[in-house]
């Protein structure tokens, strides 16, 4: 039974996307009844009023400068762990987003019901809900290639993964990675036998915006999509 639900949110110049991420995961933490949420903001690098915005939208707030978003979510995972003492991790639930991005207010919840249904890990999908400032055929092209639907999928997005504390530490953590981290982890969670549900009806909205954070990461696999979206255009 899941007894403490944490949220991580690794954030670098986030001070104008973060306010709108946080009050969404204050929707979802006070559509869980009966289980206390830990929000865990990492100011990593960040040159703005990151840690400040944070602490004002209700968040603790640890700061490093790592430049990693990796270690960024490690630290952050760090954090709820020690502020939940003396709980089993079986007991402990990790959710994971960005701070681009808005949850749907029962995004803990249902995290909650699959962990208490013997889930170790659930992987969710995103959509993007403005695209202005792309090319006309990158919305029709990123939705060709991410596909639809309601059933398993492939995807693995750190701005929408929970997993299970004891199955985290079991995995051995997040890498300190810049990108790819959530890739890794999930890989580690199934080379570990945890128990891995990826599944569309779990869904967050996330930005489309140029100034991509992670390097290789979401928003340089849109600007792919762009160039080549542009390409069939020319």
């Amino acid at each position: 039974m899941i007894r403490l639900l944490g949220v991580v949110v690794p954030a670098r110049d986030e001070e104008d996307r973060l306010p709108s991420c946080l009050a969404s995961l204050r929707r979802a933490a006070r559509a869980v009844r009966g289980t206390p949420v830990c929000l865990v903001v990492v100011a990593d690098a960040s040159r703005d009023r990151t840690a400040k915005v944070a602490r004002r939208g209700g968040a603790s707030v640890i700061t490093t400068d790592a430049r990693s978003v990796g270690a960024a979510r490690a630290a952050g995972v760090q954090e709820v762990l020690c502020q939940a003492g003396h709980l089993d991790p079986a007991d402990i639930w990790l959710a994971n987003t960005d701070a681009d991005t808005l949850v749907p207010p029962s995004w803990l919840r249902e995290q909650a019901r699959y962990a208490n249904r013997g889930w170790d890990a659930v992987a969710g999908t995103i959509r993007v809900a403005d695209w202005s400032g792309h090319q006309p055929g990158t919305r029709s092209l990123f939705r060709k290639r991410y596909g639809r639907g309601v059933g398993p999928h492939s995807h693995v997005h750190g701005a929408n993964l929970g997993f299970r504390a004891a199955a985290y530490l079991r995995a051995g953590g997040f890498p300190d990675e810049p990108t790819g981290e959530d890739h890794a982890l999930v890989a580690a969670l199934t080379a570990a036998g945890s128990r891995v549900l990826r599944t569309r009806a779990l869904t967050v909205v996330t930005s489309a915006r140029r100034d991509a954070r992670a390097p290789h990461g979401f928003g340089d696999y849109l600007a792919g999509l762009e160039t080549e979206a542009g390409t069939a255009l020319a």
